[in-house]
């Protein structure tokens, strides 16, 4: 019996890593942990930390603003941008985890199983401020809301899956 082996033509790349990306993607209990366990977190931090500074920015702010609509829409919106940064740090330095998706083992991935960028992280927690957009997560299984959708990302189970090799 001879041993043969046939190289692969220049077509087939052996090494070709999409080939062998398998993205399972994480189930609706999953999401959920993740969204209230970052947002617990996220909350604590704001109350005790950030709070404390949006505070003492708002009364120094005070005597300049005549209106006290325009001191709670300064309010609401340092609060969204806090929920905001909170997200981008957390899924930009990490290549698509929060606490939440590290405590589960789950992680945001581009559609090719590839780690989002610092940009795709911005453009996803900038998606989550859209009204109604946590809603439109519901009655789909597995899930795929908005800032999933528009960013072109998916949120797998890394135990299940098989990625890329970055």
């Amino acid at each position: 019996m001879e041993n043969t082996y046939t190289l692969p033509t220049p077509e087939e790349n052996i090494l070709d890593p999409a080939d062998d990306v398998e993205l399972c993607l994480a189930s609706t209990g999953q999401r959920f942990f993740n969204y209230l366990v970052d947002y617990a977190i996220s909350y604590a931090i704001f109350r005790f930390v950030i709070f404390k500074l949006q505070v003492a920015f708002l009364a120094a702010i005070y005597q300049y603003v005549d209106s006290r609509a325009a001191l709670y829409a300064i309010s609401y919106l340092s609060v969204i941008a806090w929920y905001i940064l909170f997200r981008t740090a957390f899924e930009g330095f990490t290549g698509g985890k929060t606490i939440a998706k590290l405590m589960n083992g789950t992680r945001a991935v581009n559609e090719d199983g590839t780690r989002i960028t610092f940009k795709t992280a911005l453009l996803r927690s900038l998606s989550r401020a859209v009204p109604f957009e946590a809603f439109s997560a519901l009655g789909a299984n597995p899930p795929h809301p908005w800032h999933d959708r528009w960013t072109k990302t998916y949120v797998i189970d890394e135990k299940e899956s098989r990625l890329p090799i970055d």
